[in-house]
């Protein structure tokens, strides 16, 4: 068997279940705080209004039952997949009493076939009680927990308009590994402001929590964000992409080589992306982060230092 470079998520999988499990995208129809006026009413300087996902019940109205089948119906015809994984991927999908949260996620975990529950949320709206109901899914699937970070710097936090700093983001992780729930953290190379050291350095701090996972997303322009504005005015250069590839690799050496490698570039729609036009390149940009990592041969924890916190 050749030698894996990182440890992908795919493989991860079917550690666990023994066969390819496929991710589906689901639409809550929650908000956000940094949406509604709580903290803020622009969002993210990079957040499409819609959010990521779906939009399906937002702005179709189709129930989780729904999207599920219809989900589960066109992914095993093209993967050939019989189990799956419900991904709470819209908005903040911890933005709820636990009674209504309850409900969404047992409609989700209904279908036998659905043997996963991935949850992605901000790191301010997490308490004991919604964590508790989490960790109750675990005797019988495998529940994550994904929560936005995007970087380790809360000047960037601040100029991004993300409205949490990095301590909410490391008291979240402690509490949510005091509940016994897997963490993924995303992050984003190439936010405003932010050098290669300091891309280096979230790595670094991300390295040393006790978190299973992460997601690293290239940053990229969508029409009708701030950051499309900014990038207008010439408030913003992005990122090459030789630049974006050696960045991932060296991000990835020091991470500790248990933690699951669940994304390595962002996968914009191309009708609303502004720039950088190589983003659409997923597959290309892949290719090159795996031969560059053979040509230099490096790999995941080549240079982590074995030092985690709240263990």
């Amino acid at each position: 068997m050749a030698f894996k470079r990182y440890r992908d998520y795919n493989g991860y999988l079917r550690e666990i279940f023994g066969e390819r499990v496929q991710k589906i995208s689901l639409d809550a129809g929650l908000g956000c705080p940094n949406r509604d006026g709580t903290l803020s009413r622009k969002g993210c300087i990079f957040c499409d209004a819609l959010g990521s996902g779906t939009g399906a019940l937002i702005r179709h109205g189709i129930s989780i039952e729904e999207q599920i089948d219809r989900a589960r119906r066109a992914l095993k015809r093209r993967y050939k997949a019989d189990k799956f994984i419900a991904y709470f991927q819209s908005f903040t999908n911890t933005y709820a009493s636990v009674v209504k949260l309850k409900a969404l996620y047992d409609a989700a975990l209904a279908p036998r076939d659905i043997v996963g529950l991935s949850i992605a949320t901000r790191p301010d709206c997490v308490d004991h009680e919604t964590l508790s109901l989490l960790a109750s899914y675990q005797e019988r699937h495998l529940v994550w927990l994904e929560y936005g970070l995007q970087s380790a710097h809360d000047q960037t936090l601040r100029r991004i308009n993300r409205g949490h700093d990095v301590a909410t983001f490391e008291r979240a992780v402690l509490m949510t590994r005091n509940a016994g729930l897997n963490i993924c953290a995303h992050i984003i190379l190439g936010l405003p402001g932010e050098n290669r050291e300091m891309m280096i350095e979230t790595a670094r701090f991300i390295a040393g929590l006790p978190i299973q996972g992460v997601k690293i997303h290239l940053l990229y322009v969508v029409e009708g964000t701030p950051l499309a504005h900014l990038y207008r005015k010439g408030g913003l250069r992005c990122l090459e992409q030789e630049e974006y590839v050696s960045l991932v690799v060296d991000f990835l050496e020091l991470l500790p080589s248990h933690m699951v490698i669940q994304r390595l570039t962002g996968d914009p729609g191309r009708s609303k992306l502004v720039a950088p036009a190589w983003a659409v390149e997923k597959n290309t940009t892949l290719n090159l982060i795996r031969e560059c990592m053979e040509k230099e041969d490096k790999w995941q924890g080549r240079l982590y230092n074995g030092s985690i916190v709240g263990t």
